[in-house]
């Protein structure tokens, strides 16, 4: 479980198939800290770490099944991509975003980018079964940052990245056409499903 607030630029630093993907993800965090089998959230999937090191920098090793590749924007990375990076909750720990669980619903794209004084507007395309989940003021997970959506039209909604957000994680380096992972928000997810019973 995971809150959607990122703690680290990660960096790919390899990639191999060896029937499921592996990767190598550089980060900040200390490996004495990553404990095998810890779950960490790249790019808001959960992922679990099966290696750590510290040799030329700290890292830590996750396998990737296809599944998650097909459902997910990781067939878009190579090396030297910057991946969002979060640790698994703990109790005690301030949720500053909201419940995210790490399992990607889709891939949304970005198609359009305008700044608007120091923040910058995303406007998104959200894949047309995951469209109804999305309200204008609540919550969603980007590439697993957590974030409040500005406006909704149809499967097109945006999001305001105010500079902090652009710095403290991939959001700076974003582009046009971009594939985004989307997680909505699992309270939506439930009330949707009520209102199909209600109904």
């Amino acid at each position: 479980m995971f809150t959607g607030i990122i703690t680290d630029i990660g960096e790919v630093l390899e990639l191999e198939q060896r029937g499921d993907l592996r990767a190598r993800i550089g980060c900040r965090y200390t490996p004495a800290s990553i404990d095998i089998g810890a779950s960490i959230a790249c790019n808001g999937v959960c992922l679990t770490a099966i290696a750590t090191g510290d040799t030329p920098q700290n890292w830590f090793d996750v396998e990737i099944s296809a599944e998650s590749v097909s459902k997910t924007n990781i067939g878009d990375w190579v090396v030297g991509s910057a991946i969002n990076l979060e640790r698994a909750l703990k109790v005690g720990d301030e949720l500053g975003g909201h419940i995210v669980s790490g399992h990607v619903d889709g891939v949304a794209e970005v198609t359009d980018i305008t700044d608007e004084g120091d923040s910058t507007r995303v406007t998104f395309s959200a894949p047309s079964e995951l469209a109804k989940f999305i309200a204008p003021k609540g919550s969603v997970a980007l590439n697993g940052t957590s974030l409040t959506v500005n406006e909704v039209a149809g499967a097109t909604f945006g999001v305001n990245f105010i500079p902090h957000t652009k710095v403290a994680t991939n959001w700076g380096q974003v582009n046009k056409g971009d594939r985004i992972n989307l997680e909505i928000d699992t309270l939506a997810r439930y009330v949707a499903r009520l209102n199909e019973y209600a109904g």
